[in-house]
C-alpha cells in the first residue's frame, strides 16, 4: 500500500512538473493561435559627462526628472573659460591692428623722416670726407710734421662709419618706399587665422559647458553633484531612454517560423494582468543562444533559443527597466502546433 502511494506520488509529481514546465515554456495550450512568451522589459540608457573637466557649477534635474531633448541639466563653472576668451579678443585686436599697419604700407611723413635722416648722413659723409683730405693736405705741406698718423687714422675710421650710415639710410629709403614684404602680410594674415582659431576653440568649448539631455528621457541616477570636479571619465547622470521600450524575450527554433517582424502582440505584467498593452514584433535574432542563467532547469539551461524583441507603446509609463513581462503573439492562420520560449 505504501509502495503504491509513492508511485502515485510521484506520477503527481511528474505531471504538475510537466504542466509547470509547458506554462513556463510560453504556451497556453488551451490557445491554439497564440503564442505567449515571457521575458523582461529592457530599456536603452545613455551615461552623459562633459567633454572636459571643470568644477560642476550647477545641477538642474533630480532623479526620475523627465527631461526634454536639447534641455540644460547640469553647467560647469566658467569663468576662468570667459578669462581666457577675453584674452583671445584682445591678442585677437592687437594682430588686426598689426596687418592694417603692413597693408597700408609705409606713411608719407615716415618716408620723410627717412629720407631727412637719408640727407644728414650723406652730410656725414661729405665732412668726414672734408676732414681726411684736409689733414692730408696738412701733411703734405708740412712734410709729415703738423699732422700725426693717428689724427689721420682717425679721420679714415669716421669717413668709413659715415659711409656705412649713409649706406644704411639708403636703403631704409628705399625699404620705406616700396612698403611691406608680401611674406610679413601673409605672415600678420596667418597669426590672425590662428588666433580666431584659437577664439573659436574657446566659444565652443563654452558651449560643452553646458549638458544638454541628448533625447527625451528620464533621470535614472544623478552621479555628480555641484562642486565636484567633472570629466569626460566620470559620467554626471544616467538617462533612461523609454521610447521605444520593449520586452526581450526567447523563442524555440521550432517555432520560429511561425513568427515574423510586424507581427501584433500584446504584453501584461503581473501587477496590472488585466490591463494589456499593444506592440509589434520588431526584431527577431538570427544567431542560436543559450538560454539565459536565470531559468534554473537542466533542460532548458541547455536549450537553444533566438531572442525576440517586442517593441510596446507604453505612453502610460508601466513598464519598468527589468521588470517581468508576459508577451501574447497572435499567429495569422491559427497554427495548431503547439510549443513555448522562455525569457
Amino acid at each position: 500500500m505504501n509502495k503504491r502511494f509513492k508511485l502515485i506520488a510521484a506520477a503527481a509529481v511528474l505531471i504538475l512538473a510537466a504542466v509547470a514546465l509547458g506554462w513556463y515554456f510560453v504556451r497556453e495550450p488551451a490557445d491554439h493561435d497564440r503564442l505567449v512568451l515571457f521575458g523582461n522589459v529592457d530599456i536603452r540608457q545613455v551615461a552623459l559627462a562633459f567633454n572636459y573637466g571643470e568644477r560642476i557649477a550647477e545641477m538642474r534635474a533630480q532623479e526620475g526628472d523627465r527631461v526634454e531633448a536639447g534641455e540644460v541639466i547640469a553647467r560647469l563653472d566658467v569663468r576662468a573659460l570667459m578669462l581666457q576668451i577675453a584674452e583671445t579678443q584682445a591678442r585677437i585686436a592687437v594682430q588686426e591692428q598689426v596687418l592694417l599697419r603692413l597693408k597700408n604700407g609705409t606713411r608719407p611723413e615716415e618716408v620723410a623722416q627717412v629720407r631727412a635722416e637719408n640727407v644728414a648722413a650723406r652730410a656725414e659723409a661729405d665732412f668726414a670726407e672734408q676732414q681726411i683730405n684736409r689733414l692730408r693736405e696738412i701733411e703734405q705741406a708740412s712734410g709729415g710734421q703738423a699732422v700725426s698718423q693717428q689724427d689721420i687714422d682717425s679721420a679714415q675710421s669716421a669717413r668709413r662709419v659715415a659711409l656705412a650710415q649713409l649706406e644704411n639710410r639708403r636703403k631704409a629709403l628705399q625699404l620705406a618706399r616700396i612698403g611691406p614684404r608680401r611674406e610679413d602680410i601673409a605672415e600678420a594674415e596667418a597669426q590672425l587665422a590662428v588666433a580666431h582659431a584659437e577664439l573659436d576653440r574657446l566659444n565652443y568649448r563654452l558651449t560643452q559647458a553646458e549638458l544638454k539631455a541628448p533625447i527625451n528621457a528620464t533621470v535614472r541616477s544623478r552621479l555628480l553633484e555641484p562642486g565636484d570636479m567633472a570629466s569626460p571619465e566620470r559620467p554626471v547622470y544616467a538617462l533612461a531612454i523609454t521610447d521605444p521600450k520593449w520586452v526581450r524575450a526567447y523563442i524555440l527554433e521550432a517555432d520560429l517560423g511561425r513568427i515574423k517582424p510586424g507581427m501584433a502582440a500584446s504584453v501584461t505584467i503581473d501587477s496590472r494582468p488585466d490591463e494589456s498593452i499593444p506592440g509589434r514584433v520588431g526584431y527577431i535574432s538570427s544567431v542560436a543562444e543559450f538560454t539565459p542563467k536565470t531559468v534554473q532547469t537542466e533542460e532548458l539551461r541547455t536549450s537553444l533559443v533566438y531572442e525576440v524583441r517586442v517593441f510596446v507603446d507604453d505612453p502610460g509609463d508601466r513598464l519598468r527597466l527589468g521588470m517581468p513581462a508576459t508577451v501574447r503573439i497572435r499567429l495569422e492562420g491559427g497554427n495548431s502546433h503547439t510549443s513555448s520560449a522562455d525569457g
